[in-house]
Formats: C-alpha cells, sequence, structure tokens
C-alpha cells in the first residue's frame, strides 16, 4: 500500500505557530480625502478669487497649484499604504515576506531553531527597532508598527520561536 503525502495532509510539523499581516496604519479614508480636497480646492477657490479682484492675479494660479500639490502628497501616501509585511512561523520554518507598495516580493526564511529576537530600545521612546538575527544575516522587521504595538508583537513572536524551538508534539492518539 503506497499513501500519498498530498492527500494525507500536513503533519504536525507544519502546524502554524505564528502568524501576521502587518500593514501601515493610515489614518484618512479614500472618502475623507475627498472630503479634505474639495474644502480645500473650494476655500483656494474662494482666497484666489479675493487676490484675483485685487488685482494679483499670480496668487489665484499659486493657490491651485499649491491643491495639486497636496493631492499629490496624498495620492503617494495613498500609495504607500499598499505595502505588506508577513511573517509566520512553523516548527520547521520561520518566513519573512514584504511586499512593497510597487508590489516587489521579497522572501526571507529561515529554521526557527536559529534565529532570535533583537531590540533595539530607546530609554524614553520605547522599542525603536525589531531584527530577526539568523546564523549572521539580520532584517528589520515590524518597521510600520508604534513602540507599543512593537512590544506586544515581540512578546508573541518571542513566544511562537520558543514554541518552535520545542518542537512538536506527536499525539498518537488524535
Amino acid at each position: 500500500m503506497t499513501v500519498d503525502n498530498n492527500l494525507a495532509g500536513p503533519g504536525p510539523a507544519e502546524q502554524t505557530l505564528f502568524s501576521a499581516l502587518l500593514t501601515p496604519h493610515r489614518s484618512l479614508s479614500h472618502a475623507s480625502f475627498m472630503v479634505l480636497m474639495a474644502v480645500l480646492a473650494l476655500a483656494s477657490f474662494a482666497t484666489g478669487m479675493v487676490f484675483l479682484l485685487m488685482g494679483a492675479w499670480p496668487v489665484f494660479g499659486f493657490l491651485g497649484l499649491d491643491v495639486l500639490a497636496i493631492y499629490w502628497a496624498f495620492r503617494i501616501n495613498f500609495q504607500r499604504a499598499l505595502a505588506t509585511e508577513e511573517i509566520s512561523i512553523t516548527h520547521s520554518e520561520l518566513r519573512v515576506r514584504r511586499t512593497s507598495h510597487r508590489g516587489h516580493i521579497v522572501e526571507w526564511v529561515s529554521n526557527p531553531l536559529w534565529v532570535h529576537v533583537d531590540q533595539r530600545v530607546h530609554e524614553e521612546y520605547g522599542i525603536e527597532r525589531l531584527y530577526l538575527v539568523s546564523r549572521g544575516r539580520r532584517i528589520s522587521i515590524a518597521n510600520f508598527l508604534g513602540p507599543d504595538e512593537k512590544l506586544s508583537f515581540v512578546k508573541a513572536l518571542s513566544s511562537a520561536l520558543q514554541l518552535a524551538k520545542r518542537g512538536p508534539i506527536y499525539n498518537p492518539v488524535t
């Protein structure tokens, strides 16, 4: 009798111990952005008309350029919000998959037995940077998070790494 490993399902070593999808925080929704731009355009137009009636016609054009520059800056901000960072841990691998705002994907895979978490802490600010270190290689992670979020993230990540280092639990009954 032969067993097809594809049909047997994942073994205990493939159980996901930790999985996180990190994305940049953006407090302004697209609808709020449109309202903000409408208010800015209206205020700029009204101010520009006052200057135009006073005879200072170049000011009208510069106020229009200001609105265009603000629109362009917000569009770049929204584009950058498409970046993601996925971190997952199983008993046999730790995988970091970064997707840039342009869609470029970079993956870093390592054995969790060889990985430890390194952090740079500022005494007033808290955790500034988190790194995964393995066999001389170092990768920065969780750059999207604030200091308090990094603290809870590093606790969960360290706990999952310790669980992975203990190894899978084999229970033939279940």
